[in-house]
């Protein structure tokens, strides 16, 4: 099978200080924010896993003024336009600038126990930690589109705010003290002509409502194995106001599922969340190893075959 991807992510280059977004003796590699992950195997493969929370320790506002934070100054944004001209060399593809996770960096550098507790114990804390990390992502999002002249389709946002049975805070506390910050870097990337795509995995159903009126224009990536997610409830309630990527399972379906089981699902996702447009077929989440290479095959397969 041959297939070549609709959607084609680029970023301007890391122009920064050596102290961050490197690669340790020890293995251990330092992204732009200070934030430490290490390899931890699961057998077939392995995921970096955060190894060093930089702000774990920090227990007042004020000692964020004292952290090194991203500059957006640390980037080659006029390097763009021509990684866009070579990322479109063989094809015009749907062009994905990321990742905005507002939420999520805030707990990759506080760790997400202390976190949780600071949006209860601490809002304070909290919202001084994500005001700075919106900052960056503001700024940062601004100078690319700026950059690209509108050449960014997608601008890719994120936060896992739903776990199996349910959203991980009340969807109160979210809508207080999180979607205010992912307003803003909506607005902008609204401003530049760009569309918004969210990333959330869990059961999320509660909080669409909430994440359309946040500004997203496409959610991804629809974990129909989580609790309440119903993709025909999805599609006739949300349909019209957004667009849906994903939803083919890499938790059930595509790794323990036979290839018969994998063109019926894709099939489904495509006659359920196609409908009349405004559906981007995809896994459910990266495809895992060990997944039965026959399964990856019906799924392209599938995808190419007209329906009927």
């Amino acid at each position: 099978v041959q297939s070549k991807s609709d959607l084609v992510w680029v970023a301007p280059p890391y122009v920064g200080p050596a102290g961050r977004n490197f690669r340790r003796a020890d293995g251990v590699e330092i992204d732009v924010w200070g934030i430490g992950r290490r390899p931890v195997s699961y057998g077939e493969g392995s995921y970096d896993e955060i190894s060093h929370y930089p702000l774990r320790d920090f227990t007042d506002p004020e000692e964020l003024g004292g952290y090194l934070f991203p500059d957006p100054g640390w980037f080659d944004y006029a390097a763009l336009p021509a990684i866009i001209a070579r990322a479109q060399a063989d094809g015009p593809r749907a062009v994905i600038l990321g990742n905005a996770n507002i939420f999520e960096t805030s707990w990759y550098m506080r760790g997400l126990e202390n976190m949780m507790m600071d949006l209860i114990a601490e809002p304070d804390f909290a919202a001084e930690l994500m005001r700075r990390v919106t900052a960056f992502y503001l700024e940062f999002m601004g100078r690319c589109l700026e950059a690209a002249k509108g050449q960014i389709d997608l601008i890719f946002t994120a936060d896992d705010i739903g776990q199996q049975n349910g959203l991980m805070i009340s969807f109160a506390l979210w809508a207080k003290s999180i979607k205010p910050f992912h307003q803003e870097v909506n607005r902008v990337a609204h401003q530049h002509g760009a569309k918004v795509i969210y990333h959330t995995d869990g059961a999320v159903m509660e909080a669409l409502p909430g994440l359309i009126d946040m500004g997203i224009d496409v959610l991804e990536a629809l974990q129909f194995d989580a609790s309440g997610m119903d993709p025909v409830k999805m599609k006739a309630l949300y349909g019209d106001r957004l667009c849906f990527h994903g939803g083919v399972s890499v938790q059930s379906t595509l790794p323990y599922g036979s290839p018969e089981d994998v063109r019926r699902e894709v099939r489904a996702r495509i006659e359920v969340l196609g409908k009349g447009g405004g559906y981007i077929l995809a896994p459910s989440h990266a495809v895992q190893a060990g997944t039965p290479v026959a399964n990856v095959l019906a799924f392209f397969d599938a995808a190419e075959r007209p329906l009927g």
